[in-house]
C-alpha cells in the first residue's frame, strides 16, 4: 500500500469524445488533477459536466479516453483488459446511487460477493467484522428487500470494503436517501477514511461535498474550481 503521501490518483490532460450519429461531443477537455492516499474528495458539478465520465475513467471502466492516467504509478493506458479488470477488483470499491444488491439474498452473502467474483474463499469473519464496522452486525442474516434504503447503503459500502480497497468510489451515493439518513453515510465515510482509505464521491449536493476534505468543481468537461 502506497505511503500517506503517495500520489494515488494522477491524470495529465485528460479529453474525453463521445462520437454519436457522426457527432462529437467533448465530456472531458484536459482535466489534470492529483488525489493523494488518504485523501476525501468531493467531486461535483450538474449534469453534462463530465462527473460520470471522469468516474468511469478513475474506476478503470472506461479505457478510451486521451491523455494519461497512472493509478498507484501504474500507467493504465498500457495494461491489458485483464490486468486492468484485476487491478480494479485489488484497488477499488465501488458504491453506486441504486445500490446494486442481489434482492431476497442475505446480507452477509451479498458482502461475500466480492470474494466469489475474484475466485476466493469467501472470508466470513472479515465479513462480519465490516459489518458491525458499518452498524449492521444485527442483520447479517436479513435478506436485502427487508432493509431500508439507508440499510441497503450500508450493505453496500460493507460490500465495496471487503477486498479492502485502497479507493472507495462512491457515485451519488445518497441520492436515493433522506438527509438524515445521507448524513449518516457521509458520516461513515468521514470514519473509513480516517482509518486510512481514500474516498472519491461524486456528487451534486453541497450539503453532501462538505463532508470531504476537497471539492473538485467540474464545469463542462473542464475543472472549473478546485478547493
Amino acid at each position: 500500500m502506497p505511503s500517506e503521501t503517495a500520489d494515488v490518483i494522477t491524470f495529465d490532460a485528460i479529453h474525453k469524445h463521445y462520437q454519436n450519429d457522426g457527432a462529437k461531443t467533448h465530456a472531458l477537455k484536459g482535466i489534470s488533477l492529483t488525489i493523494r492516499q488518504g485523501d476525501f474528495v468531493a467531486i461535483m458539478g450538474r449534469s453534462g459536466s463530465g462527473k460520470s465520465s471522469l468516474m468511469n475513467i478513475i474506476g478503470l471502466l472506461d479505457q478510451h479516453f486521451d491523455g494519461e492516467y497512472q493509478l498507484d504509478g501504474i500507467n493504465i493506458k498500457q495494461l491489458s483488459d485483464s490486468r486492468r479488470s484485476e487491478i480494479r477488483g485489488q484497488k477499488i470499491g465501488f458504491i453506486f446511487q441504486q445500490f446494486n444488491l442481489l434482492k431476497r439474498t442475505t446480507v452477509l452473502d451479498n458482502v461475500l460477493l466480492p470474494t466469489v467474483y475474484a475466485g476466493k474463499p469467501g472470508d466470513e469473519l472479515r465479513a462480519l467484522k465490516i459489518l458491525k464496522q458499518v452498524g449492521l452486525a444485527d442483520y447479517t442474516g436479513h435478506n436485502t428487500n427487508q432493509l431500508s434504503g439507508g440499510q441497503m447503503q450500508r450493505v453496500a459500502i460493507a460490500r465495496a470494503l471487503m477486498m479492502e480497497p485502497s479507493i472507495l468510489l462512491a457515485d451519488e451515493p445518497t441520492g436515493n436517501l433522506d438527509t438524515k439518513t445521507a448524513h449518516s453515510i457521509m458520516e461513515l465515510f468521514q470514519e473509513i477514511n480516517q482509518a486510512g482509505t481514500t474516498v472519491v464521491v461524486i456528487t451534486h449536493e453541497d450539503d453532501i461535498a462538505a463532508f470531504a476534505k476537497r471539492t473538485i468543481h467540474l464545469l463542462d468537461g473542464k475543472i472549473e474550481e478546485s478547493k
